[in-house]
């Protein structure tokens, strides 16, 4: 009666067996979890947090909201064609006159000078000229006498569009883009238009960076890979040696190996092949090579790991078959290696994108890449949101590259399934 008991409450055996299972399994997790969880709460404030705090600068669109109060609720439903009515004008007055006792003109004045070279002027000479408020129905004759730009929809334009609490001004200006009096999204004036080529440019050195370490790295790799293990670890110090020291001092070092009393050409000089030195410094090809010497490790490592994969066993089963060394190589040895390839091609490339110590060192004015410009948008004129967008542009080419790679990994994998 005691047993019928018991497992009447409890059920019979094997569903009390999968509960207790259930239960240790949830404790398993729960653990596991609480294992994780501060690596989680310092990758949300350390990573995740600046990211999404980057994105949503790259859009953020404050300062003339805040300053210019009035005149954004005056222009919410002016169609831009003609010139806002008085009203507007003398909100704008109004806002004017409050941004200045405030102290916040030039806040304003910052944001709407992106937009329209020159409003900072526009913008600080109203405020410095509008003494008193104007009488009514007088504040649009007063404002385009102080300053005629008033009288121009551009000025207003710029304002209407400059309302928040969004924008994707910085965006567009970070594909060189813009939006012209009417609204339409057209092409950026050409003396303005640069970040394209800014872009065509990292990506066509972070491209010949990645050719130049897969070049280098891959005979470096595959004799790791076949040598014995004493001297395979002592190859791979050397390989590792670089991570111990500092990136300024390698590209510093190279400044001293390239420059013109450097090492090489000194060395060149010597051995009588040039008469006069050879411009390796401030150029590209400072850059490519400063950059493939400290991008190196990063081909070469997880070309290493699956070479070392690979059995020898299949070669020699190829040689036996009658497979001459290189139809061997190409069929079955590089096919196996094409794993590490990509991921070494994917790591150097994403590594090199974002690259700005060693350009600015040993490249010239025409060798910079999209970081140099992040930097200096974020340090010397403190424009972060064009900062934020370029970095949010770049991240999306980033993420592009990873998806693609991912792609093209699974791809392989289901076509090798099928084939075996």
């Amino acid at each position: 009666m005691t047993a019928a008991f018991v497992a009447g409450a409890e059920g019979p055996p094997e569903v009390s067996l999968k509960r207790r299972l259930k239960r240790a399994e949830r404790a398993r997790q729960f653990k596991a979890l609480a294992l994780v969880l501060p690596l989680l709460v310092f990758l949300l404030f350390t990573f995740l947090g600046p990211i999404a705090g980057m994105l949503w600068r790259s859009v953020d669109d404050w300062e003339v909201p805040q300053v210019l109060p009035h005149t954004v609720s005056a222009l919410a439903n002016w169609d831009g064609k003609d010139l806002p009515d008085e009203k507007a004008y003398a909100a704008l007055a109004a806002d004017i006159q409050s941004a200045r006792a405030a102290g916040t003109v030039a806040i304003a004045a910052k944001r709407l000078n992106y937009s329209v070279n020159g409003f900072r002027t526009i913008l600080t000479s109203t405020a410095r000229n509008l003494k008193t408020a104007p009488e009514p129905g007088t504040a649009k004759d007063t404002l385009i006498k102080i300053n005629p730009a008033w009288g121009e929809r551009s000025s207003w334009a710029a304002i209407k569009g400059a309302s928040g609490p969004v924008t994707s001004f910085y965006l567009l200006a970070s594909l060189d883009l813009t939006r012209n009096v009417d609204g339409q999204v057209v092409a950026a004036p050409e003396d303005q238009s640069i970040y394209r080529d800014v872009f065509a440019r990292t990506f066509t050195i972070s491209f010949g960076v990645t050719a130049l370490c897969l070049l280098l790295g891959f005979p470096v790799a595959y004799l790791l890979a076949n040598l014995p293990a004493g001297r395979s670890n002592l190859l791979l110090i050397f390989v590792l040696l670089p991570f111990w020291t500092s990136l300024l001092v390698r590209t510093c070092a190279w400044i001293v190996i390239l420059q013109s009393e450097g090492i090489v050409n000194d060395s060149l000089r010597w051995l009588g092949v040039i008469d006069e030195p050879l411009r390796l410094i401030y150029n590209r090809f400072g850059v490519y090579v400063a950059m493939t010497h400290v991008l190196l490790p990063f081909m070469i490592l997880p070309l290493y790991s699956v070479m070392k994969s690979i059995s020898p066993a299949y070669m020699r089963a190829a040689a036996s078959l009658g497979a001459p060394p290189v139809t061997a190589f190409l069929r079955i040895y590089l096919p196996q290696t094409l794993p590490g390839i990509g991921a070494g091609g994917l790591l150097v490339f994403i590594l090199a994108l974002g690259y700005y110590i060693t350009p600015a060192l040993v490249g010239g004015a025409g060798d910079q890449m999209i970081s140099y410009f992040i930097a200096f948008y974020t340090t010397e004129t403190v424009n972060w949101g064009l900062a934020s967008a370029l970095g949010a542009v770049l991240l999306l080419a980033t993420l592009v590259l990873a998806v693609v790679y991912g792609k093209l990994v699974h791809g392989q994998q289901t076509t090798g399934g099928m084939k075996n």
